[in-house]
């Protein structure tokens, strides 16, 4: 009888420190996994240390192991989608190189989805000991606001850990956009979904490529993606401006008429609500732009990666 395949998905980015270590525990995962068959599918994600030499070398010997490797940076959700689109298998598994993602997980997970008959297993961290406090407030901020306005719901520390099935790699591949959120794609395209959690852990080695303001913008990728409520709540604000402005006109004339000798003062507290009203403009100018700048990039239809080079290459 032939086994059933699980390709693992690996996004990498100047991972030469710990691609030896993730190695070894892969190989112990699928030493203790027999009755299953696998592919690692490692995307280079246009490093710029020996991630790719590793990774030429992994393949020359371990028919196992393919990769992708992108012609620049395209960012993790071009590696994600890359990995998906390259995968054989009737199970996908997405996971980090750094072993915050623990492949130990993955007999687990497996098990899991049988038994319960889910389409998706996904990991969340427990908790986020390590992680600068200021990171973890605004990451819980962020969670708060998106779960509020969007009809996705966010898994709390969701990672993008996640093994599915083969069917759910084809619904989130059959969505084409350009601006991509997996974590909220995941959630959009339904299937029953098993969470899983653990304590977070630190990475083997390297240093985190994810800085504060990559996370903002990379937080916003979700807001604009799958809510339109900030276009709403601009609406909402310059409505209620208008109205402010009325109610403060009106106040102005009654007051001449009933006081025609009083002079209108007050040029501190005009030039701040200029000040304001003209800051709030400029805002909702922007949460526009964002919306505009996305639907631009949709429309001018470029691939989501540029492949340089994959394990076919060096077997020719």
């Amino acid at each position: 009888m032939k086994k059933e395949l699980i390709s693992v998905i690996v996004p990498c980015y100047n991972e030469a420190e710990a691609l030896h270590y993730f190695f070894e525990e892969l190989d112990r995962v699928i030493f203790d996994m027999p009755e299953y068959d696998f592919e690692a599918i490692y995307v280079d994600d246009g490093s710029k240390d020996a991630t790719l030499e590793i990774l030429r070398s992994r393949a020359s010997v371990d028919k196992k192991t393919r990769y992708v490797s992108f012609s620049r940076n395209f960012g993790k959700e071009a590696g994600m989608l890359a990995g998906l689109r390259s995968a054989k298998g009737d199970y996908a598994v997405i996971m980090d190189a750094d072993l915050q993602d623990p492949p130990s997980l993955l007999p687990q997970m497996m098990s899991i989805l049988k038994e319960k008959k889910v389409d998706s297993v996904a990991t969340r961290r427990g908790n986020r000991k390590g992680e600068p406090p200021i990171r973890s407030f605004f990451a819980k901020c962020f969670y708060g606001i998106v779960n509020k306005i969007s009809k996705v719901k966010l898994v709390p520390g969701a990672r993008d850990y996640r093994l599915m099935s083969r069917r759910m790699v084809d619904a989130v591949l059959s969505l084409c956009e350009y601006n991509r959120f997996s974590k909220g794609i995941f959630e959009w395209v339904g299937f029953k979904t098993e969470w899983i959690s653990y304590q977070n852990i630190e990475r083997v080695a390297g240093k985190t490529k994810w800085s504060f303001w990559g996370l903002f913008k990379y937080s916003l990728e979700c807001i604009v993606a799958f809510s339109t409520a900030p276009l709403a709540i601009s609406s909402l604000c310059g409505f209620m401006m208008f109205i402010v402005s009325i109610i403060g006109a009106l106040a102005i004339v009654i007051r001449k008429i009933i006081d025609s000798s009083s002079a209108v003062g007050g040029w501190a507290s005009t030039i701040c609500v200029i000040l304001f009203v003209g800051g709030l403009q400029l805002l909702c100018i922007g949460v526009l732009g964002q919306y505009l700048s996305k639907t631009y990039m949709e429309t001018k239809r470029r691939p989501d990666y540029i492949i340089a080079e994959t394990e076919k290459d060096e077997d020719n």
